[in-house]
């Protein structure tokens, strides 16, 4: 396999630290609201990734956190604490909002079959470990307190911009009007180990530490879990292409500077998912969520091929009118595919033709992942002269990585008939609640209802005819 490296900025052979097993990281979400399906397009590229390997025969572990202390608004160490900004929002403790938003990502996880990591970690699990890290970076003069607070000092590195193309002057801190440059900070890019005193005098979540009680910063929770489960050294870090800085270059620098060696070899980066106004984030208020994608009637394995169909290095722009032409054209290949499985009955597959159009498929999972270019693989062996047996082996082979469902028969939508009368009326009244609310353009308060039904199993879905509704699980 060759892959993208960030590092290098190249297309390298993949060579693993051990032969045939590989210690891959994911960095996981921040809890504090739903993720936006720009955010999920890195989980499913990373998904690919995972299972690509392991259909070539790798042993992978993948590990990969949740964020639920210490992720300011700025990645640089300023702006609002998240989980505290969920918590304000939505009246709860940030205990609650964590759980709670941490469940509704693994669902939005097993709605576009991404697996399970092996490993997932939340950072409160790890103060110890935080505690350690930055005791020994202390030790070893990479780091330093001022203000009450403790910072890895950048200045101490040959080479802080790893990834390049970054300098002091475009990576100024306080380039927005709302964001004020920390004065403690000997350099501008030095970041926060651990805040002893910050602006968040209210912060809910604090522990005990040598320098006094207070949370660590966001940087460092990546270095510590990677480190408790992988190891000192590991073969694959995975990420956003927003994450590469200062984050992901800040993980290096505290990662290596601990380690005093090379941490990390392959560092692969997921390009942002965009509408016409361009990137798609929650800053910007309305987000587009799995949820939502489902209320238009969108079954989300389309999202999963509306992302497998472009590179995961190209950025890919949204749109409804793609969405659809997406779904009618997932109907039509899951159709085919799904009649082949029919026809086959106990034929056998032509075990030489699978194997030829597997190795086909694995030619293009190693040219840097190219999905696009393995679901042209299976449209190829659709079109060729295969009996039906042979057709649905290799598409059930290769949905081992896709994970479009094409061999599963989906599932009749429960009829309510038997539902709870009681239910029923709630349900319908929160709908036209909901429908108030939007009349009122108050979208707030419309996806607070959506959320509230969604908390109790019940999914929406506008349609033409109106908004229509089913209990799941």
């Amino acid at each position: 396999m060759k892959l993208y490296n960030s590092l290098s900025k190249k297309v390298e052979p993949f060579i693993p630290n051990v032969e045939g097993r590989v210690s891959m990281y994911t960095c996981g979400p921040t809890v504090y609201h739903f993720a936006h399906i720009g955010n999920l397009r890195s989980y499913i590229a990373e998904d690919v990734l995972e299972k690509a390997l392991r259909y070539e025969g790798y042993d992978v572990k993948r590990v990969m956190n949740i964020t639920d202390v210490g992720h300011l608004s700025s990645d640089a160490d300023t702006g609002e604490d998240k989980m505290l900004k969920g918590a304000k929002r939505e009246h709860k403790t940030v205990m609650e909002i964590a759980e709670f938003y941490t469940k509704a990502f693994f669902e939005d996880m097993k709605r576009l079959n991404i697996k399970m990591p092996d490993v997932v970690e939340p950072a409160t699990h790890c103060i110890p470990e935080f505690i350690h890290m930055i005791e020994v970076l202390l030790e070893k003069g990479y780091a330093y307190r001022a203000g009450e607070n403790v910072y890895f000092d950048t200045s101490k590195l040959d080479n802080y911009f790893v990834f390049g193309s970054q300098n002091e002057e475009e990576q100024l801190v306080g380039v927005r009007d709302d964001v004020t440059e920390d004065s403690n900070k000997r350099n501008k890019n030095d970041f926060v180990l651990w805040f002893t005193k910050s602006k968040f005098e209210d912060q809910a979540l604090k522990w005990d530490s040598p320098w006094g009680t207070g949370y660590p910063g966001w940087h460092i929770e990546c270095s510590c879990i990677s480190m408790k489960h992988l190891g000192d050294s590991m073969d694959i870090h995975c990420g956003g292409v927003d994450n590469m800085f200062p984050h992901h270059t800040n993980e290096i620098a505290q990662s290596e500077a601990y380690l005093g060696h090379k941490w990390c070899n392959y560092w692969f980066h997921v390009h942002h998912l965009n509408d016409r106004n361009g990137k798609m984030s929650k800053s910007k208020g309305d987000i587009l969520t799995v949820s939502k994608l489902i209320e238009k009637g969108y079954d989300p394995l389309v999202y999963r091929l509306f992302c497998l169909q472009s590179h995961y290095r190209k950025p890919l722009e949204f749109s409804f009118d793609q969405m659809d032409n997406t779904a009618v054209a997932y109907e039509k290949l899951k159709k085919r595919v799904m009649d082949n499985v029919r026809k086959a009955g106990n034929e056998p597959a032509d075990e030489a033709a699978v194997s030829e159009y597997r190795n086909r498929f694995i030619e293009a999972l190693d040219n840097d992942v190219n999905t696009a270019m393995g679901l042209t693989v299976l449209y190829d062996a659709l079109k060729a002269p295969l009996n039906a047996a042979t057709k649905a082996a290799i598409a059930k082979s290769f949905d081992e990585v896709l994970g479009l469902d094409l061999t599963v028969e989906k599932e009749a939508p429960e009829e309510k008939t038997d539902a709870d009368p009681e239910l029923v009326s709630y349900v319908e009244e929160m709908i036209e609640r909901r429908k108030a609310a939007k009349k009122e353009k108050n979208f707030e308060e419309a996806d607070r209802i959506r959320n509230e039904l969604l908390g109790k199993g019940i999914v929406l879905k506008d349609t033409r005819e109106g908004t229509l509704w089913e209990k799941q699980g």
